[in-house]
């Protein structure tokens, strides 16, 4: 009985999670994309909530799957990571960008909260990372993703992805800050010969290569299962490791980028569909609509000073000084115009998923309270509502 009744109140809360995520594309339509589908799902997420109506709970399988969705979300921004364009001289001068803004976002944090150091990190983390997995339908839909601005955009977001990972991984761990470094290092090393030695073995025996990717369209999904046997692999490395998931999921998406950009580019666009179909169909919007699940709106609109105060601050140590990178100096982007300028700036400070990861890791090691975690993610919904629009706005009007 008790087996059957944990099985009810599993079913019954994913069934109006799954419920709220079909119904969130079509609210998206009707508002012609101007309140992108995530947005929705967040929304969605606090109305069946237990701030709210109560219709659905965090259980613990909701959690695991919630987990997953967050594995598959960084996997895909790695799988849209391009590391050639990291390593040229626009993709270091975008790296550059991030360092100036993580220092001035930990200064203003730490002005902000009196100096307590933790929090501090906290926000500047937060306030200066980018929402690469959330703009990229934006880009393609606009038809910007193959324009010096929609380039610009992605290679800013990889790192505005990848460095927040790693800052969190460095600077929120339980670890003393070298010690976390050189688990770092490890972890690396390992997650290179996780992926790195499989593909080297199937290089050497032809026929093997031969054979797991002939089948990779029947109901084997030989090179599907290998992806998501790498992502599983190092999210749950990550874990032992006592690192954050986020850094896994996204090391998998980048190694096996490379990987099959070197052997099968084919292969890889493939297999990227594959999991994109896979993880947005299911998992992924759970992750978005559990955590609206976490958000109270009276508590958020208690902090409404915080939450102003937050969009206020990525907008200036994000967006500002991507703005003003690219205004007073040559980043390599081709991008000349004003508008373009402005628009990288906001694209550079739509950020959502990596708020989501540092406030929930934030509140489990009670650095921050629910309250102001809530706000902060609601602060990162609302950058994805308005930086973008914004920006569309401002393109339409480029002349």
């Amino acid at each position: 009985m008790l087996v059957h009744n944990l099985l009810v109140d599993n079913l019954t809360s994913v069934w109006w999670i799954v419920l709220v995520a079909a119904l969130a594309p079509i609210f998206a339509l009707i508002s012609h994309r101007y309140v992108p589908d995530v947005v929705w799902l967040l929304a969605f997420g606090v109305i069946i909530g237990p701030n709210m109506f109560g219709l659905a709970e965090q259980t613990e399988a909701v959690q695991f799957l919630r987990e997953l969705g967050m594995g598959f979300l960084f996997l895909l921004a790695g799988f849209e990571v391009s590391t050639s364009d990291m390593r040229a001289r626009q993709g270091k001068h975008a790296a550059l960008t991030w360092v100036i803004c993580i220092i001035l976002g930990a200064g203003a944090g730490l002005l902000l909260t009196n100096f307590e150091f933790r929090v501090a990190i906290v926000l500047a983390i937060a306030s200066t990372s980018t929402a690469l997995g959330t703009l990229l339908p934006i880009l393609k839909d606009s038809g910007e993703i193959n324009t010096p601005l929609g380039k610009a955009t992605m290679t800013h977001g990889a790192y505005g992805e990848l460095l927040p990972i790693v800052a969190m991984s460095l600077l929120l761990s339980t670890f003393a800050t070298w010690q976390a470094s050189l688990i770092l290092i490890f972890f690396a090393i390992i997650a290179v010969l996780i992926v790195g030695i499989p593909i080297r073995f199937i290089r050497r025996v032809p026929l093997l290569g031969k054979a797991v990717v002939s089948v990779s369209n029947t109901t084997m999904q030989t090179t599907l299962r290998m992806t998501v046997f790498a992502l599983v692999t190092l999210m749950l490395l990550t874990t032992i490791f006592e690192l954050d998931i986020a850094l896994g999921a996204f090391s998998a998406g980048l190694l096996l980028n490379v990987v099959f950009k070197t052997f099968s580019p084919e292969q890889g666009e493939e297999v990227a569909h594959k999991v994109e179909v896979l993880g947005f169909s299911f998992l992924i919007p759970i992750f978005f609509v559990t955590s609206g699940m976490e958000i109270s709106l009276s508590q958020v609109l208690r902090n409404w000073q915080l939450l102003l105060g937050f969009i206020t601050l990525i907008a200036t140590v994000r967006g500002l000084v991507v703005f003003l990178r690219e205004r007073w100096s040559n980043t390599y982007s081709g991008i000349k115009s004003s508008r373009e300028q402005v628009a990288l700036g906001l694209y550079s400070a739509t950020g959502l998923p990596i708020i989501v990861a540092v406030t929930q890791i934030a509140v489990s090691s009670e650095i921050i309270d629910q309250g102001t975690a809530a706000t902060m993610v609601t602060g990162g919904a609302l950058t994805v509502l308005i930086f973008p629009f914004t920006a569309k706005l401002i393109m339409r009007n480029n002349g």
